[in-house]
């Protein structure tokens, strides 16, 4: 028996390909995220370390504060891009997740429509097995007719019926 396809594999096919990529892009938005924040993380380290002389010149010590607010603005930027990237981050796992779901909604179709042929194989089996087995108790319990008249005489005149098996 020919088994029926399951039409809507190459959407399956299709939808797992998708979660394929949405994986890869899930864990290289992670992997950008994770070295942003481990980039905004040594410059807040190293701005944190930094440590001015007691006594400066002045124009050394206008510098070294220019320095030192750029510093802080480029470790605020770098916790701003860690932030951005760790919400770009959640937003492409989201999306891996939602392939996820609706591969795994097709591969449950596909299992329903693989349980039902089977089910139909195991029906069709069964069926066929029954009309074997019903053929042979049809053509062993079948007689000659002068034995059935014969019979039927003799249980009209004793009131029995008798019963051959």
């Amino acid at each position: 028996m020919k088994r029926a396809a399951f039409r809507l594999q190459p959407v399956l096919e299709l939808r797992r390909s998708e979660e394929r990529a949405a994986a890869a892009a899930a864990a290289e938005a992670a992997n950008a995220a994770a070295d942003a924040d481990r980039r905004a993380t040594e410059y807040e380290t190293a701005l944190a370390t930094a440590v001015l002389p007691r006594s400066l010149p002045a124009g050394q010590f206008l510098a070294a504060m220019t320095l030192l607010r750029t510093a802080a603005t480029d470790a605020s930027d770098a916790r701003a891009l860690a932030t951005a990237s760790a919400e770009q981050s959640a937003l492409v796992r989201a999306r891996w997740t939602a392939a996820a779901q609706r591969t795994k909604g097709l591969e449950r179709l596909r299992e329903r429509h693989m349980a039902e042929l089977q089910h139909a194989e195991d029906t069709a089996e069964e069926r066929a097995v029954d009309d074997l087995v019903t053929g042979r108790a049809g053509r062993s319990a079948t007689r000659p007719a002068d034995d059935c008249a014969e019979d039927m005489e003799q249980g009209h005149e004793t009131g029995e019926v008798p019963w051959r098996v």
